[in-house]
């Protein structure tokens, strides 16, 4: 009696043991503490109709009875996956392919919008640059026909101040130089037909 009295402690301690650890990893997964384990624990006794105090009829019974809780666990998680899961799993894909495709035609839309737009700034650019270049050619050739008439103007002044000393000369010239009359005759016409 002694020695089933000593095999039961230690297969309890075993027991609790194993017990204690399964709860603390219960606490950590789903950040609960041991007195709601507990009490969850209790609720689900009470649910399932099973009463600690009462001994099971046998190990294999038992084992079978969670089994066959574990297949209804499980034929309700694959037919929930079946009706819900699945229909949405699909919905949601076809939304997002759908999705997909909307946002690669506006993508495509837009690269081409922006890609006509730039052609026809392009244009205009260009267009502004060729008048600008039109005028600033028209421009520089005013400068320089500007240049030229100013340098014509020049030696015109200065043939005319040149005419206007010639005169002056021939105007105070005397009866008595006709000589030189002459030369400045010569010079004036030759200045005037250069």
């Amino acid at each position: 009696m002694g020695n089933q009295y000593r095999k039961t402690i230690f297969t309890t301690i075993g027991i609790d043991n194993e017990t204690n650890a399964l709860v603390e990893k219960i606490c950590k997964r789903y950040s609960l503490k041991k007195g709601e384990i507990v009490k969850l624990a209790f609720l689900y006794l009470e649910k399932a109709h099973i009463n600690p105090a009462d001994a099971p009829e046998s190990v294999k019974t038992e084992l079978s009875k969670i089994n066959k809780r574990q297949d209804d666990i499980i034929r309700f998680i694959r037919h929930y996956e079946e009706e819900q899961l699945n229909p949405m799993i699909r919905t949601s894909h076809t939304v997002a392919s759908k999705f997909d495709t909307i946002v690669k035609t506006l993508e495509t839309l837009v690269l081409s919008q922006l890609e006509q737009n730039q052609e026809k700034y392009h244009t205009i650019l260009q267009l502004i640059s060729d008048k600008i270049n039109e005028h600033a050619n028209v421009i520089n050739n005013q400068g320089k026909q500007i240049g030229i008439l100013h340098q014509i103007h020049k030696k015109d002044n200065a043939k005319l101040l040149k005419l206007i000393s010639l005169y002056s000369e021939l105007a105070a010239c005397g009866v008595m130089d006709g000589k030189r009359k002459e030369n400045l005759k010569t010079e004036i016409i030759e200045l005037i037909n250069s």
